[in-house]
């Protein structure tokens, strides 16, 4: 199945969207994207396990997880969508499960450690609250508001991830915040859901196919990006109605 970690991710700001997935062999999670049959194609030659991924801009990419031999991969970045990858910083000493890129910071959830971290030149750190996390969103529009998914609901804080309030419902898998008034959601049944507010209020917009979420990413305000158990899911009218961009073999138990 699709790693439970790794966001699919898109160009950001560009009409057609190329997600970025990862193969079902275990133990590698391999990046992959559609080839023009939509048929799963191998980006670059790494065999690596991947976990954390966020799009910085046109072919830059941050990354986290497992190197093949074993241990953690710190944070890690590509300039050429994915094909090669150089190491930045924490290598051996953390695995950033959740990664986010907004407002020249790269935003992250260290999974060793249980804290969020921050830094803007991908060497030097800032050290964030302690908490039991799964993803994080940060707001477009104010690079202090941070979002945490936890068992609890949606822990929110306000001054860049240094605190969090307590978690509070709905429950979400996973959240992705592109554009101003459109924050998406999707909880662990695959509930799509929309805030307006900044995660005040919800409301549940559809049901991506395919079982239990994997990934989401919102390109924009209008075109979503879902992985599940069956694939990967496209949405461009807000997430009312999904087509399968990437089909992906489920494999129960990795």
């Amino acid at each position: 199945m699709l790693s439970s970690r790794t966001p699919v991710r898109s160009h950001p700001g560009r009409g057609e969207a190329e997600p970025l997935t990862v193969d079902s062999a275990c133990p590698s999670r391999r990046p992959f994207t559609p080839d023009a049959q939509g048929r799963p194609e191998l980006v670059g030659d790494s065999k690596d396990d991947f976990m954390g991924f966020t799009v910085a801009g046109d072919k830059t990419f941050y990354a986290s997880g497992h190197p093949i031999s074993g241990g953690n991969k710190g944070l890690i970045k590509s300039t050429d969508a994915g094909r090669t990858w150089k190491s930045l910083s924490l290598s051996g000493e953390s695995d950033f499960h959740a990664l986010d890129f907004a407002h020249g910071t790269v935003y992250g959830y260290d999974s060793t450690h249980g804290q969020v971290r921050t830094t803007k030149d991908g060497v030097s750190w800032k050290d964030g609250a302690r908490l039991e996390a799964l993803d994080i969103a940060v707001s477009p529009q104010d690079p202090g508001l941070v979002l945490a998914t936890t068992a609890d609901g949606i822990a929110r804080s306000t001054d860049g991830g240094r605190t969090f309030a307590k978690g509070e419902e709905p429950v979400m898998a996973f959240l992705s915040w592109a554009a101003k008034g459109a924050l998406y959601g999707i909880d662990t049944s695959g509930g799509l859901h929309r805030s307006s507010d900044g995660g005040s209020t919800w409301k549940e917009v559809s049901t991506v196919p395919g079982g239990q979420p994997q990934a989401l990413t919102a390109v924009d305000a209008e075109h979503v990006l879902a992985a599940t158990q069956t694939g990967v899911y496209e949405s461009k009218d807000g997430g009312n109605a999904f087509t399968r961009r990437l089909a992906v073999e489920s494999n129960e138990g990795h």
